[in-house]
C-alpha cells in the first residue's frame, strides 16, 4: 500500500510502498477515502524537516537534554547512533480521515465491515491507504454525512474542546486570534453555541471566509479595527473569552488578549503560539489562562487510547471520544459547515506536490484533502487488501534439541526481526548488517513504517507485517524478538515451536505462567535454541577483568549499584499492568551479571523496597553460600554513573566503574587495571551478537545454558512475592 512518509534529517517527502498493517484486537482496519491536512500542525513539522542540524536543535530543546543525558549514560557512539536512527527513519504525516472498516478486530462489536468511520491520531489515522485504528480514536459516521466533511472529525474535535475549556456561555462575546482552519472551526461553534465572535488574522481573505460563516466582525489584529469591533459588542467591557488559535513566534496573540479581554476573562490556548505573558496586564485583570489538550480527555493516554478503556461518563463527559462524535453530529446537521473551509481535494497520488505547494506558498489553503482511489463514497465496494509484502512456503518440522539444523558450509546465517524499535535499530542491527555470513531475511512489525524503515535502512530482503509467514519461512535460521516486555513470551513460544533459534531481548517472560508457557513449548518441540539478550555478560571489560580476578576458593560477594534514574512522563515503562515493573524488565541483566561473576545460578531471592517501591534491594543466595546484592534506585542523581559493581572474595577485590574502567585488587595493591575506554561503553552487545550467530551458523550450544536462563527469570520474578511476603523465596531448580 501507499503512504505518505517524511525523513526528518533530510526533509526527504515521499509517497512510499509499504506493508499493510494488520488487523489487530481492539480495533479495526480502515481503507481511507480522504484525509485531511492540517495546514497549521502538519506543515510546522515539513518545515522543520528542512531546517539544519542546528536548526532542528534550536526548534527541539526539549530533544537535545535527552540527547546530553543520554551521551553522559550510554556514550558518544552509542547516543549518535540512536539519534541518526531516529532522524533518518522515515516518519508519518496526517491524523485525520475517514474511511470505510475491511476488517473487525477481535473485541469490536460497534462497526462492521463496510460501515463509515471517521478516525483520529498521528499514529492511527494517517495518510496512507489503509490504517489500524484502536476503538476509542474511531467513530461511526452519521447518515447524510459525506465522507469528505466527516475527514475533517479530529481538527473539529480540537476546536470543540478549546470551546469547551472556554466555557463560553449563551450571549457572550469572543475573541478569536487566528482564522486558518482551527480558528474558523472555532469561529463556527462559538457562533452555534449563540456566542458572538471577533476574528483578528492579518490575511484578509481569512477574515472575509470567517464573517461568512457567522463571525460579526474580523481585521488585522495590529489595526483598531478589531479593538473597535470588540469595544462595541461589549459596551467597553472587553470579551469574556480569548482563544489563541495562532501560531509562530510573535508574543502579538497573548498581548492582544490581555488588552481586548474583561476583568477576569479567560484566555484559551489551542494552537502554539509564543506565550510570554504581560505579567502586569494578566495579573491587573486576573485572567484565567488555559490550556486545551488536543482532543480532548483520554488524548496521551495509552489506556485510553490504545487499549479501549474508557471514562465513566458521569466523570468525564467529553472523552476523545465523544468529543469525535459530537463534532460529526454538529457537522450532519448543519450546525457547522465545512465546505467553505476546503481549498483543495488533491488525488492521494499527487500528495508530494501538495505539501510542497503548500510549503513554499503556491497553494494558499485553509484546509486541503487526500481523495483516494476508489473510496469517493460510502457504498464504495471496498477492494481486497493486498498480499502482504513478503510471501514464504508452510511451517517447517522440528529441530533436535540442542543441535542446529544442516546448514550448507558455505550458506549465510538468515535472520528475521520482530520488532525493529529503537533498541533493535541502534544496538542490535547495526553489528548485524555489517557481519559477514548474515543476511537479514525478513522484518515483521505492527506498524507497517516501522517495517519499512528497518528494511530501507539495515537492507532486510522484504517487510511484512504477517508473522505468521514468516515463521512458515524454512529459509528463516533464526528469529529475534525485539518487541515490547509484554509480548516477548509468547512470541518466543511459537518462534520456538515453529522450529526456529530464537534471541528474545530482556525480559523472557513477566510471570512464572509465561515462562512454563515458554518451557513448555521447549519441551514439546524439543528445541531449545534459545537467548536471552543479557548482553553484559559479554562486555570485553568485564570478561577481561574476571580472567584477571582468577578462580574463587571461598564465597564471594557482588554489590551491584544500579542508578536506574526516573522515566519520562508517557514512557511505555510506566504500563506496570501490561508491561511489568521496571525492575521485571531490565533486572535479569544486573542478575545475570552477578551470576555470571560468580559462575552460578541463585538459589534463593529476598527483597526490600522503600515506600512506594520506587527503590529496590535485593539479595541473591548462591549454592556455595556466595551472596549479591543488587540495589536498584530511581532517586539518584542523573550526573552519577548508572551500573557500579563490586566482586570481593579470597581477598581479593573487583571494580567495575559503569563498564568504562576496571580494576583488580590483590592486597594492599592494585594487580590489575583495565585500559581506560573512552565514552563509547561497551556492554557486550557486538560479541553477545557473534556468539549467537556463531552458535546458530554451526549447530553448537548456545552461549548461555538454557538452565541459566531461565533461573535468572524466575529470580527476577522472585522479586514480588518476596516484596510481598517480606521474607527469602527459594527458587525451584530450573528444568
Amino acid at each position: 500500500m501507499k503512504q505518505v512518509v517524511q525523513n526528518y534529517r533530510s526533509g526527504e517527502l515521499a509517497l512510499l510502498d509499504v506493508p499493510v498493517p494488520g488487523c489487530k484486537p481492539g480495533g479495526v482496519l480502515v481503507r481511507t477515502a480522504y484525509s485531511l491536512i492540517s495546514t497549521g500542525t502538519e506543515l510546522m513539522k515539513v518545515s522543520e524537516a528542512g531546517l539544519s542540524m542546528l536548526g532542528k536543535a534550536r526548534s527541539r530543546p526539549d530533544q537535545v537534554a535527552k540527547v546530553v543525558q543520554s551521551v553522559a549514560t550510554n556514550g558518544v557512539p552509542a547516543t549518535y547512533r540512536k539519534v541518526m536512527g531516529k532522524l533518518d527513519s522515515y516518519t508519518p504525516l496526517g491524523y485525520s480521515l475517514c474511511g470505510v472498516v475491511e476488517q473487525v478486530g477481535a473485541g469490536i462489536d460497534d462497526v462492521k465491515a463496510g460501515d463509515l468511520v471517521a478516525c483520529a491520531g498521528n499514529e492511527h489515522a494517517l495518510h496512507a491507504e489503509l490504517n489500524w485504528v484502536p476503538q476509542n480514536l474511531y467513530v461511526p459516521v452519521p447518515d447524510g454525512l459525506e465522507p469528505r466533511q466527516a475527514a475533517f472529525g479530529t481538527v473539529g474535535s480540537i476546536a470543540l474542546q478549546g470551546v469547551r475549556q472556554g466555557e463560553s456561555r449563551l450571549g457572550e462575546v469572543a475573541l478569536v486570534v487566528g482564522l486558518g482552519l482551527i480558528g474558523q472551526l472555532v469561529v463556527q461553534l462559538l457562533t452555534a453555541s449563540g456566542v458572538r465572535v471577533v476574528g483578528a488574522d492579518p490575511d484578509p481573505a481569512r477574515c472575509e471566509l470567517a464573517e461568512r460563516l457567522g463571525a460579526a466582525a474580523c481585521g488585522d489584529p495590529s489595526s483598531p479595527a478589531v479593538e473597535s469591533a470588540v469595544a462595541g459588542l461589549t459596551d467597553g467591557h472587553g470579551v469574556d473569552q480569548v482563544y489563541l488559535a495562532a501560531g509562530g513566534g510573535s508574543n502579538q496573540p497573548v498581548e492582544l488578549a490581555a488588552r481586548l479581554c474583561r476583568d477576569r476573562g479567560r484566555v484559551v490556548d489551542i494552537g502554539k503560539c509564543r506565550l510570554d505573558l504581560p505579567w502586569n496586564a494578566y495579573y491587573e485583570k486576573e485572567l484565567d489562562v488555559r490550556f486545551s489538550r488536543s482532543y480532548g480527555p483520554g488524548r496521551y493516554d495509552p489506556e485510553y487510547e490504545l487499549e479501549g478503556r474508557d471514562y465513566p461518563i458521569g466523570y468525564v463527559r467529553w472523552t476523545e471520544r465523544r468529543n469525535l462524535a459530537c463534532f460529526l453530529d454538529l457537522a450532519a446537521r448543519g450546525r457547522v459547515d465545512v465546505a467553505p473551509l476546503i481549498s483543495r481535494t488533491a488525488d492521494f497520488g499527487d500528495a508530494v506536490e501538495t505539501y510542497r505547494s503548500l510549503e513554499d506558498g503556491r497553494l494558499k489553503a485553509v484546509a486541503v484533502l487526500f481523495r483516494y482511489p476508489g473510496q469517493e463514497s460510502p457504498d464504495s465496494t471496498p477492494t481486497p487488501i493486498p498480499a502482504p509484502t513478503l510471501t514464504v512456503p508452510a511451517v517447517g518440522g522440528r529441530r533436535n534439541r540442542a543441535a542446529g539444523a544442516a546448514r550448507a558450509a558455505n550458506a549465510p546465517v538468515r535472520l528475521a526481526f520482530v520488532g525493529a524499535g529503537n533498541y533493535a535499530s541502534s544496538m542490535l542491527l547495526p553489528h548485524l548488517a555489517r557481519r559477514d555470513g548474515v543476511e537479514l531475511s525478513a522484518v515483521v512489525t505492527t506498524t507497517a513504517l516501522s517495517a519499512a524503515n528497518a528494511q530501507r535502512k539495515f537492507g532486510f530482503t522484504g517487510a511484512t507485517t504477517d508473522l505468521d509467514a514468516v515463521l512458515g519461512d524454512k529459509s528463516v535460521d533464526a528469529v529475534f524478538v525485539v518487541t515490547r516486555h509484554s509480548s516477548h513470551a509468547e512470541l518466543t513460544r511459537r518462534a520456538l515451536l515453529s522450529g526456529k533459534a530464537v534471541f528474545v531481548e530482556k525480559p523472557l517472560a513477566l510471570s512464572e505462567d509465561e515462562l512454563s508457557g515458554v518451557l513448555a513449548a521447549v519441551e514439546e518441540s524439543g528445541n531449545d535454541r534459545l537467548q536471552v539478550g543479557f548482553n553484559r555478560r559479554f562486555a570485553p571489560l568485564l570478561r577481561e577483568a574476571s580472567r584477571q580476578f582468577g578462580a574463587r576458593t571461598g564465597p564471594g560477594h557482588v554489590r551491584y549499584l544500579v542508578n536506574a534514574g526516573r522515566l519520562d512522563h508517557g514512557s511505555w515503562y510506566l504500563r506496570q499492568g501490561t508491561e511489568g515493573s521496571r525492575f521485571a524488565g531490565e533486572g535479569g541483566h544486573f542478575v545475570d551479571t552477578a551470576s555470571r561473576l560468580l559462575g552460578a545460578d541463585p538459589v534463593s531471592v529476598y527483597a526490600t523496597a522503600t515506600p512506594g517501591g520506587e527503590d529496590l534491594q535485593v539479595v541473591l543466595r548462591y549454592p556455595d553460600g556466595s551472596t549479591a546484592t543488587i540495589a536498584y534506585v530511581t532517586t539518584g542523581p542523573s550526573g552519577f554513573p548508572k551500573e557500579t559493581v563490586d566482586l570481593v572474595a579470597d581477598g581479593r577485590a573487583l571494580r567495575l566503574d559503569d563498564f568504562l574502567r576496571a580494576t583488580v585488587y590483590d592486597g594492599r595493591r592494585k594487580r590489575w587495571v583495565g585500559p581506560r575506554l573512552p565514552r563509547a561503553r561497551d556492554k557486550g552487545q557486538s560479541a553477545e551478537l557473534a556468539a549467537f550467530v556463531g552458535a546458530v551458523r554451526t549447530g553448537g550450544a548456545m552461549p548461555v545454558p538454557l538452565e541459566s536462563l531461565v533461573a535468572t527469570t524466575a529470580a527476577t520474578l522472585a522479586v514480588p512475592a518476596s516484596l510481598a511476603a517480606g521474607t527469602p523465596v527459594a527458587l525451584a531448580e530450573a528444568r
